[in-house]
């Protein structure tokens, strides 16, 4: 894992400067569109599917989100030791599946064996870890978008992997890839310019336009607490056309404070609940990520 995964976002920039230009900046926006239009509220994201009725980052999870009424779900992508993407949050595999040890020293094949569903509940015993190939077949059946976190750090040919399942899919236009990694961030710039992407962030510096410009990201993704100690940095971005994002919230009270402050899309584990909570509030604050500046 690469170091950077613990650098604060206040120091970002200054890396962002010392790293260097990327390759030029392609708007991605143009392929994806944007995150919510003008007047529109914040968009509801399924946290690894809907993990309040089936076991994260299962198919079932993910069926149960993309037939609801939100827009997006989220999920998170590594490899296996041969090199398929499967979607699986944790480093290792004990908490989720009957399986031990890190994901990234199985082969797909010895994943596909696990039982994902059983530490949730006997009626999802037998419930497999997922392919990202057969979440994206998913997907392209649906009319829904997906946000898609590359865990660690990727290499240039491994993000590859990723874009050549989206591509075979035909889901470019309803799929953003995420990132907390700047490794990972700097080999999509070069291997998926033209794939919508989004910076994951635990903290918002002063301005981060500039760090979102240099990364070619459509939108910043961060924690509540992020958004609410540094209202300015939401208002930049939206002012640059960038969109702000706020996970993992659970809660009405928080709900609330991130709409008041125009973020344009919530991630929760209770998409249902958040869905009519906004339904039955009115919309949010904000411009749109991506609307002209």
């Amino acid at each position: 894992m690469s170091l950077l995964f613990a650098i604060p976002a206040t120091a970002l920039v200054v890396l962002v400067l010392v790293l260097g230009p990327l390759t030029e900046r392609v708007e991605a926006v143009d392929v994806f569109g944007t995150l919510r239009a003008p007047g529109e509220g914040a968009f509801v994201a399924g946290h690894r599917g809907d993990g309040s009725a089936a076991p994260e980052n299962t198919m079932p999870a993910f069926d149960l989100a993309l037939s609801g009424p939100i827009e997006f779900v989220e999920t998170d992508v590594q490899l296996s030791s041969d090199g398929v993407p499967v979607l699986f949050h944790d480093v290792t595999l004990d908490r989720t599946t009957d399986g031990h040890g890190s994901v990234s020293d199985h082969t797909a094949a010895e994943l596909a064996r696990l039982d994902a569903g059983a530490w949730y509940g006997k009626s999802y015993a037998g419930t497999r870890i997922p392919t990202l190939d057969a979440f994206l077949a998913r997907v392209a059946e649906s009319d829904k978008k997906a946000l898609v976190e590359l865990k660690f750090g990727w290499t240039v040919e491994q993000v590859r992997t990723v874009t050549t399942l989206i591509d075979r899919h035909d889901v470019r236009s309803r799929v953003v890839l995420q990132s907390f990694s700047l490794d990972t961030l700097a080999n999509l710039q070069v291997a998926a310019a033209r794939y919508p992407r989004i910076m994951l962030v635990r903290e918002l510096p002063g301005d981060p336009v500039p760090m979102a410009r240099q990364f070619g990201v459509i939108a910043l993704a961060t924690t509540a607490a992020a958004v609410q100690n540094a209202p300015d940095a939401v208002r930049l971005l939206h002012e640059a056309g960038l969109g702000v994002i706020c996970y993992t919230l659970n809660s009405r009270d928080m709900w609330s404070e991130v709409r008041d402050h125009g973020v344009d899309g919530i991630i929760t584990d209770t998409p249902g609940d958040l869905e009519s909570w906004l339904a039955g509030t009115g919309p949010g604050t904000g411009r749109a990520a991506g609307s002209a500046t």
